[in-house]
C-alpha cells in the first residue's frame, strides 16, 4: 500500500482490549521501576567514573519512558519499529554501563528498567516476543559481565523464564477474549434469527399465504388475482428458504473461502482477476459466507463508483492464524471525508456491509485510496480448531 495515500485503520478485534488493558498496566510499571532506577542512579551517584555520561543516561530513560508510555496507548503507534526501538534502548543502556561506570561495575544503569521492553514484546508478540526479548537483554547483561555471579545468573534466569510465561498469559487472555466475543455473538445471532423467525412466520408468511390462497380463489374474477396469487406464493416460498439458511448458520460446519470467492467473482459484473492459494481455506461456513459477502460490497462500490467495466484484483492470502484478502482498483480514489460525511448523513453503505461485518467476525478493515486508486484488505482470525 502507498505510505502517501490517505489511509484508514478500522480496528475491531476483541483481543485488542485486552492488549490495551495490559499496556496501560505495563504504562504503571514503567513508571514504578524508571523511579526505583534514578533513586538508585543518584544513591549510587559515587560509582560513575564519567558522571556527566551518567546523567544522560539517566535523561534518556526518562524521556524514553514519557514517549513509550505515550506510544503504546495508541494501537496504530504499536509498530514493530516501536518494539524494536524499545528494546534496542534498553539493551543500548546495559551495554554503555561499563564505559559509563567502569568495567568494575556490579549494576547496570538502567537495573530493572529494561523489563518494559521485555514485557512489551511479550504483551504484544506472547510467548515468543516474551523469550526473544528476554534473551536479548539477557545476553547483552552477560555479555558485560567479567564473571557470572550467582546473583547475576538469578537475574537472567529470572529474565529468560519470566518473558516467556507473561507472553503466554498475553495470549492467552487474548484467545480467551476473542472466544467469549464468538460466542457471544454467536448468541446474540440465535436469539435473533429467532426473534426475526416468529416475527415473520406470527405475520408476513400468513398474510403471503392468504394472499396466495384468496387470490387462486378470485381468479375467475380477473387474471391479475391469479399473477398476484402466484407472486406471493414465490415470495413466501423464497422467505421461508432464507429463514431456513439463516438457521443453518447456526451450526455453520466449514466451508472453503476460495471456492466461495471464485464462485461469487465469476459471477460478478465487474471483470475480476482472482488471486488464491493452490489448496482450500476452510473457514467456519458464517465467516466465509460473510468475508465473501464483504468482497461482493467492495466490486460493488467498484461497479458504482468506477464503472461496470473496471477491473478489479482480489488476492486470498492464509497465513495459517489470519485470513487476509485484498480487493484493488484502480478508480480515481475516494476523497478522504467521504466515509466520514456519508456516516454523518446516515448512509451506512461501507459502514454496515463491510466494517460492520468485519467487526462481527471478529477481524479488521485497512482502507487505502487515492489517485493510484482504491485498497480494501480485510483480515479476520483463523479460530483455534480450524487450519495451522
Amino acid at each position: 500500500m502507498s505510505d502517501a495515500a490517505p489511509r484508514w485503520r478500522l480496528w475491531t478485534r476483541p483481543d485488542l482490549a485486552v492488549e490495551d488493558r495490559m499496556f496501560r498496566a505495563l504504562a504503571v510499571l514503567r513508571v514504578v521501576v524508571l523511579v526505583n532506577a534514578v533513586a538508585l542512579n543518584v544513591y549510587r551517584a559515587d560509582n560513575f567514573r564519567h558522571p556527566v555520561a551518567g546523567i544522560f543516561c539517566v535523561v534518556v530513560m526518562i524521556a524514553w519512558t514519557a514517549y513509550a508510555v505515550w506510544a503504546y496507548a495508541e494501537p496504530l503507534r504499536r509498530t514493530a519499529w516501536l518494539l524494536v526501538a524499545d528494546l534496542g534502548v534498553a539493551a543500548g543502556l546495559i551495554l554503555l554501563s561499563p564505559l559509563v561506570k567502569g568495567e568494575t561495575l556490579r549494576a547496570t544503569i538502567p537495573g530493572f528498567w529494561v523489563m518494559g521492553a521485555m514485557l512489551a514484546w511479550a504483551i504484544h508478540w506472547h510467548a515468543r516476543g516474551g523469550l526473544a526479548a528476554a534473551v536479548v537483554v539477557a545476553a547483552a547483561d552477560l555479555s558485560i559481565r567479567q564473571d557470572l555471579t550467582q546473583g547475576n545468573y538469578g537475574n537472567v534466569f529470572l529474565l529468560v523464564v519470566g518473558g516467556p510465561i507473561v507472553g503466554f498469559m498475553a495470549g492467552s487472555l487474548s484467545r480467551m477474549e476473542d472466544q467469549r466475543d464468538a460466542a457471544l455473538r454467536q448468541a446474540v445471532a440465535g436469539e435473533e434469527r429467532a426473534r426475526l423467525a416468529r416475527a415473520v412466520h406470527d405475520g408476513v408468511l400468513q398474510v403471503l399465504s392468504l394472499v396466495q390462497r384468496r387470490g387462486t380463489e378470485l381468479e375467475r374474477l380477473s387474471p391479475e388475482f391469479a399473477e398476484l396469487g402466484r407472486l406471493a406464493g414465490e415470495q413466501e416460498t423464497a422467505l421461508r428458504s432464507l429463514i431456513r439458511q439463516q438457521d443453518r448458520r447456526g451450526d455453520p460446519g466449514e466451508a472453503d473461502l476460495a471456492a466461495a470467492l471464485e464462485e461469487m467473482t465469476r459471477g460478478h459484473s465487474v471483470p475480476v482477476t482472482l488471486s488464491t492459494p493452490g489448496v482450500p481455506v476452510a473457514l467456519p461456513g458464517d465467516v466465509a459466507a460473510e468475508l465473501t459477502a464483504a468482497v461482493r460490497a467492495c466490486l460493488d462500490n467498484v461497479a458504482t463508483h468506477v464503472g461496470a467495466d473496471a477491473p478489479a484484483w482480489v488476492l486470498l492470502d492464509d497465513t495459517g492464524g489470519t485470513v487476509v484478502v485484498s480487493v484493488r482498483d484502480e478508480g480515481p480514489g475516494i476523497p478522504a471525508d467521504r466515509l466520514a460525511v456519508a456516516e454523518e448523513e446516515g448512509r451506512l453503505g461501507v459502514a454496515q456491509s463491510i466494517v460492520a461485518r468485519l467487526r462481527e467476525l471478529g477481524g479488521d478493515a485497512d482502507l487505502d485510496s487515492g489517485p493510484h486508486g482504491t485498497e480494501w484488505e480485510l483480515r479476520v482470525p483463523r479460530p483455534p480448531t480450524l487450519g495451522s
